[in-house]
């Protein structure tokens, strides 16, 4: 099964960053909203294990994600199991119960606005995201798959792309980590 490869950075001036995309003339989609719920595990510690359990809902597509713990200390690289879920906010919420009835329990709600492009960067397909995350900021995130011994030379050729994006201060909580930070410096 291939890794996600995934390098995601903060961004300061989005208008420079969309020209220099755009230079590199990618394929695009509309920019969507993403709504995502992750789950605590009933028996062990995802923020000590590294790993998280989400369920996201894209217009009426839904999906079950489970997130292994990165594999190195610079990126987001992990093995990523994502499977479809029937469509609609019934079944989406049909699905939050049964993980409840496991013992899962919702932690926090992670909400954005999402626009993807694709491009090819020294011959490796790269998808990047640029998300608006509420409650935490503006984020470009560059990823790909690999196979596992695939992993570096990708990982390399993404920090070459972000070098020439300008892109700096590569963060690797998850969205997840920033939100809840943020709402611990607060006091909510």
């Amino acid at each position: 099964m291939p890794y996600e490869v995934e390098l995601k950075y903060p961004v300061n001036d989005a208008a420079d960053l969309e020209s220099r995309i755009e230079a590199l003339e990618p394929e695009r989609t509309m920019v969507r909203e993403e709504f995502d719920v992750y789950f605590s595990h009933p028996a062990r510690d995802f923020s000590q294990t590294d790993e998280a359990l989400r369920m996201r809902r894209v217009g009426q597509r839904c999906s079950l994600t489970y997130k292994g713990p990165k594999i190195d200390t610079t990126s987001k690289t992990r093995r990523e199991i994502d499977l479809s879920l029937p469509p609609g906010l019934r079944m989406f919420d049909e699905w939050a119960e049964l993980l409840s009835a496991l013992g899962f329990q919702p932690v926090a709600e992670v909400k954005k606005l999402r626009r993807k492009l694709w491009i090819k960067w020294r011959e490796l397909p790269v998808e990047i995201s640029l998300d608006h995350v509420e409650g935490v900021g503006r984020f470009v995130e560059l990823e790909t798959l690999a196979e596992e011994e695939d992993v570096p030379a990708a990982r390399a050729k993404l920090e070459e792309l972000a070098a020439y994006l300008g892109l700096k201060n590569s963060e690797r909580r998850s969205y997840l980590e920033l939100l809840l930070e943020r709402r611990r410096r607060r006091g909510d």
